[in-house]
């Protein structure tokens, strides 16, 4: 089954990481897709459960996972959880506002929260950052949450495995110090004043 331009309603995870400072605001604006093998809503509740290899897309704005559940609050916020399969990971990601950079994020459940504007990756969490197609900063833990309206992040340090397949109770993060061409120029210095020997500069 294939669902495409959902009612508002549907807002969701593709809605995480729009805070003026990081998100591609143009996303707001664009017209949300959701593919799935399967869709049950209930009105009552004012939820929608996809199932069965779903994969949205709302501009720069991409999530998949096994299932994604979205409610609609009364005071009309969404929220939005993805469950990816069993021994996989459910996948975020987003373009940032004006520069040539993508948030992506991973976990075994992705949790948002459209009213404090929080996307919270859960269990064997992962958060990079791109720039252009080069890997900047990553970061990895037991539960990782990112706040859009900040730009900041947590992260919990529980016992997760490694890549290498190891248990470690340690966050880990590489960052990468911005390029020269992105840090303040340094102040130059003021012009030294040289006496004359007349009025023109030059002497007689």
């Amino acid at each position: 089954m294939k669902t495409t331009y959902l009612q508002p309603l549907l807002f969701v995870l593709c809605a995480a990481l729009t805070g003026a400072a990081v998100a591609e605001k143009a996303d707001r604006d664009k017209p949300m897709n959701v593919e799935s093998d399967a869709l049950r809503y209930d009105d009552l509740k004012q939820t929608s459960v996809f199932t069965g290899r779903v994969v949205l897309t709302k501009g720069t704005i991409v999530i998949r996972g096994a299932q994604l559940t979205v409610r609609e609050s009364p005071d009309g916020y969404q929220y939005g959880v993805a469950i990816a399969e069993p021994g996989k990971l459910a996948f975020y990601r987003q373009k940032r506002e004006g520069v040539d950079e993508y948030i992506e994020g991973e976990g075994e459940t992705i949790d948002y929260d459209g009213k404090a504007d929080v996307v919270k990756f859960i269990k064997n969490a992962q958060l990079r950052r791109y720039r252009g197609a080069t890997l900047n900063d990553e970061i990895t833990g037991a539960v990782i949450v990112y706040n859009n309206a900040t730009d900041t992040f947590t992260v919990d340090g529980a016992v997760v495995k490694d890549r290498q397949g190891a248990l470690t109770g340690r966050v880990r993060a590489m960052l990468t110090p911005k390029p020269d061409a992105e840090k303040p120029a340094a102040p130059q210095p003021s012009p030294v004043l040289r006496p004359s020997n007349s009025l023109s500069g030059e002497k007689k």
